[in-house]
């Protein structure tokens, strides 16, 4: 497909993005970023520089269609990072645009990920029948973790002062400043919300309701969505919610993991000047 002309699209082009790690708390930044007056996010991810790009500039026109005058425009899509191809889409249109990359010790972003399509119903089985790289059926698990071999195919197209790096821990122990650096960084006013609402960040220890009954609902997820900050429909939901047992991690297939990501941490370490040996010896991964 021929790359759409920035004539096209020059008037909704993001003047900043944030491409990943899925599963790296990249919601949060996003919902943050929200939040800014002076910004203006979609809420789902366009995804139009990987997985949509078939579907032409029109399709990520509409994303801005209700953007305000006068705000910075920007979109988060965190499966960015690790697809092979968008990197390269982006540098042909967007050369000199911000980026913002979050990052997850690998072996928790993984079993995250899992989580996500355990509750899903994507996958059913033990962590372990989907952590081996040669039999997976979900390879995405373990291949999005390897940051440095992803973050060599944009460093290869984007100057290094174009890509900021946090790091998950970042948001947990500096929250404001690691926004306020990103706010630096995208060229946006300081701007900082201590308590976001919950439904604009992803918590996979929160209740949800069964599968069943979310499979059934399905159909009716955008039109009902108007109505989930409402009191009676979060009380009729509390009646069926549930939290989620999902299959723990052992402790073979956390250090099965870690030997597996050890070389791409070092080189990721080595790329960031950060000191990351802590992701690979920690007794417990979060979830």
């Amino acid at each position: 497909m021929t790359p759409p002309s920035s004539n096209r699209l020059s008037e909704f082009l993001p003047e900043f993005l944030i491409v990943g790690a899925v599963k790296a708390a990249t919601t949060w930044i996003h919902a943050q970023l929200q939040d800014n007056p002076t910004l203006f996010l979609p809420d789902p991810e366009p995804h139009y520089f990987s997985s949509e790009f078939e579907k032409g500039p029109e399709f990520y026109r509409d994303f801005f269609a209700d953007a305000p005058s006068g705000v910075r425009l920007g979109e988060k899509s965190a499966d960015y990072l690790a697809h092979p191809h968008a990197a390269s889409r982006i540098a042909q249109l967007l050369p000199d645009v911000p980026l913002v990359v979050q990052l997850r010790n690998p072996i928790e972003r993984a079993y995250s990920d899992y989580r996500m399509l355990y509750r899903r119903g994507t996958v059913r089985g033990a962590p372990e029948e989907y952590f081996n790289r040669a039999t997976t059926s979900q390879p995405r698990f373990l291949d999005d973790g390897l940051y440095a071999q992803h973050l060599s195919r944009w460093y290869d197209l984007f100057q290094p002062a174009q890509i900021h790096v946090l790091l998950f821990e970042d948001v947990k122990q500096r929250p404001r400043a690691t926004v306020e650096a990103v706010c630096d960084h995208i060229g946006a006013p300081h701007h900082f919300e201590e308590v976001l609402p919950q439904g604009r960040v992803n918590d996979g220890s929160a209740h949800f309701l069964p599968l069943p009954i979310r499979t059934v609902l399905a159909p009716f997820k955008e039109s009902v969505k108007p109505l989930r900050d409402s009191r009676v429909f979060n009380g009729v939901r509390s009646l069926f919610a549930r939290e989620v047992r999902y299959p723990p991690l052992s402790d073979d297939t956390r250090a099965r993991l870690a030997d597996f990501y050890a070389y791409d941490v070092e080189r990721l370490a080595g790329m960031l000047g950060r000191d990351l040996s802590h992701w690979l010896t920690r007794d417990r991964i979060a979830a």
